[in-house]
């Protein structure tokens, strides 16, 4: 059996972001739900997936983000210390780690901020895949 802080007990590990979601309590789920809506927005071509057990959007084979819900909070993970560093100002009022975002379900990112965010690494991801294209 398989339990994480904010969610119900399953048998198994979601394999999809819905399956997560659906395991997930409601408050959370809302935030997170609003959370992947921007995302599918900002980033129509992104493939979701499940990755290190949370729900991620990978870009050009590559990471994007992540999200995912815990006890008292909710993360949302750029994927990178350099984009986190770059918006750090605009991330003053939000718990940070090296690479997460903490907030409260009641309280959820601004949808203006998560976008930023997100053609912040999708540059960085566009970038990157551009790169490995050019060596031989």
């Amino acid at each position: 059996m398989i339990l994480s802080a904010a969610m119900e007990p399953i048998d198994r590990k979601p394999q999809t972001i819905d399956e997560y979601l659906a395991c997930v309590n409601a408050d959370h789920r809302d935030a997170l739900q609003e959370l992947r809506q921007t995302i599918q927005a900002v980033a129509p071509n992104a493939e979701e997936c499940i990755s290190y057990a949370i729900p991620a959007v990978r870009l050009n084979g590559r990471l994007l983000v992540g999200f995912a819900a815990w006890s008292n909070h909710c993360s949302f993970y750029p994927m990178s210390s350099k984009t986190l560093k770059k918006f750090r100002n605009e991330l003053r009022n939000f718990q940070t780690s090296k690479g997460t975002l903490r907030f409260s379900p009641d309280k959820p990112m601004p949808v203006a901020l998560v976008k930023k965010l997100l053609k912040a690494r999708i540059a960085e991801n566009n970038a990157r895949a551009n790169k490995n294209r050019r060596k031989p």
